[in-house]
This record gives structure tokens, sequence and C-alpha cells, in this order.
């Protein structure tokens, strides 16, 4: 099959990628590298460097037609939705409208969106928090994301463009960017072994639901390769605090090193931690990797990522 990934540079995308042409389908890939980074994709590809935005991406769509996208790009900066929302609406929404108009010209049978459940429900008043749960967006971002969930109903009530919207918790691993918006465990990780100290907003008891990059990357093929659609969490319904997982990668890294603690913004979540029991019934999708598991390949990874630009040699 013939698969169409936006955002194919990126941490989760790329890995997507990798996977998919493991199974032996024909990628595409489309992606700026405005936060990715075209060493992270697969040579196997096919890839054009277009935003998401571009008009031209109508002639990708006819050349290569084809029969299933993964919409995996966007603007991603939780704070860069906040400081400019009008930008972040025209990245993400009408990015996204573009992609599903060429979607609908191309005959594509089936879309696979990248959602977010973290930011999706707020502060739910049940935890692990399902789909049914009230959405109550509290960013741009966030916002943008429940909006491109009502553009994909239409689009199949309108069109019979069939789709599945996947609300990740907190996704880690390998190829995260810690200098992008990257989530605590890549931030953690590569401070700890630039031998610097992270930085802990607030207490450091606020948990999140981390899920590791593998698992949600199986949760997208099985999404795709399932009959029908709909909206789906994707983690692993484990609550975790930050302060856990400083403790974690501390200790699987071996390296000293201490938190530091500094005052937390306003607005801050305190807890989120999503019940993926409807991905399980619906395609028998649920996550394999443990959190220590997880931890522990991402810090492999670091390690010699950063041996690596230090050295020249992976140690």
């Amino acid at each position: 099959m013939k698969i169409l990934v936006t955002g194919g540079a990126g941490f989760i995308g790329s890995h997507l990628v990798d996977a998919l042409i493991s199974k032996g389908h024909t990628l595409v890939v489309i992606d700026n590298l405005s936060t990715g980074f075209k060493k992270n994709i697969n040579p196997k590809a096919i890839f054009y460097k277009l935003d998401i935005c571009d008009p031209a991406i109508q002639k990708v769509f006819i050349k290569e037609r084809p029969e299933s996208v993964f919409h995996f790009a966007a603007q991603v900066n939780l704070r860069r939705s906040i400081d400019n929302p009008i930008k972040d609406a025209k990245t993400n929404i009408l990015g996204s409208i573009n992609i599903l108009e060429n979607c609908v010209d191309a005959g594509v049978k089936k879309v696979i969106f990248a959602s977010t459940g973290g930011a999706m429900y707020g502060e739910a008043n049940i935890i692990p928090t399902s789909e049914s749960h009230m959405a109550n967006p509290l960013s741009p971002y966030a916002i943008n994301k429940l909006a491109i969930e009502s553009y994909l109903n239409y689009y199949y009530n309108i069109f019979g463009l069939q789709y599945v919207s996947l609300r990740f918790s907190n996704v880690y691993g390998p190829r995260q960017n810690p200098k992008g918006e990257a989530g605590v465990v890549g931030i953690f990780c590569e401070k700890i072994f630039k031998h610097q100290n992270p930085t802990v907003y607030g207490n450091g008891r606020q948990t999140r639901d981390f899920i590791y990059v593998d698992d949600a990357i199986n949760a997208s093929i099985s999404a795709m390769e399932m009959e029908g659609l709909g909206v789906y969490n994707i983690s692993t319904s484990k609550e975790t605090s930050i302060n856990m997982i400083f403790d974690l990668i501390k200790r699987e890294s071996g390296v000293n090193c201490k938190k530091i603690h500094i005052k937390e913004g306003g607005g801050a979540q305190k807890k989120s931690c999503l019940d993926y029991s409807q991905a399980k019934k619906v395609f028998g999708w649920q996550p394999e990797y443990s959190l220590k598991k997880g931890i522990i390949n991402t810090i492999r990874w670091y390690r010699s990522k950063l041996n690596y630009e230090k050295n020249g040699s992976i140690l």
C-alpha cells in the first residue's frame, strides 16, 4: 500500500515511517523540517519538503495517489500557540483542511490523525479519563486539535473519508528533540547526560500518562488496519509524577544529579491520565512497554547520541 505521512521527519512520524516500511508499504513523507530532521527520514521513503499549508501539496497527492494518510504534522509548541493563536490556527487548522481537501480529491480511503489526549480534557474529574468525558481544552493548541476532529467528522459525513483520531497521552522515546517542544523525559535525559541539573516546575507532584513511542506506533498502525472509524485514547492508563520520572531516569542512568524546583506558572495541569480501554476493545491494541523498559531504551539512545556528538563515535 502507498501511504503518505505528514510530519514524517519528526519524533513520532519518523518512527511510524520506519515501521510501515518494515511492513512492506511504500511511504511518502511531507515535512517542512521546522522541527523535524532530514536525518530521521528513512532513505526508502519518498520525501517532499513542504509545509502542510502549501498549495503545492496538491501536486504530491496527484502524483503519488496514497491510499491512506497519517496526518502527524503540526505546530506543537504549546507556549507558541498561546503567544500567537492566530498563527497557530493558520498552521494547524488551515493546514489540516488543506490535507483533507487533497485527500478527498485524490481518493484517499482513510486518514489517521495525531490528536492530543493530555491536553484535551483539561482537569478531568474522572481519572483515568475516557473519550466520553467532556472535552475541556485549555490552550489554543488543544482547541485546534478538537476543531480538526470536528472537521474529520465533517469530511466523513459529506465525502465518506474514513478517519481515526488518536488522542495520545505523553509520548516519549528515542529521537525526541529536547530543544523543541519535548516532553519532560527528553529534557531530563539531555540535562542529566550533560551534567546539568534538570528544572522541575512546582513541587513535581503533577502526574502524566507516559507512553513509549513504539506503543504509540503500534496503535497507529492498528488504527489504519482496522475497519471503522472514531476517536480513541492511546495511553497506558497509569499516572506517574514528574518527581518519579526524574528519580527513575537518575537511577537507571547512574548519573549523580539533583533536580531544581522553580515556581510553577499559572494554568498548569495537575493531573492527566487516559483510559485506553476503547482502543483495546475495538482494535485490540494495548501498550506493551513498561515505563522502566521504555526509559531504559530512551536513556540508551540519548547516551549514544550525546557521546557521538562529543566524540564522533558511539560509545
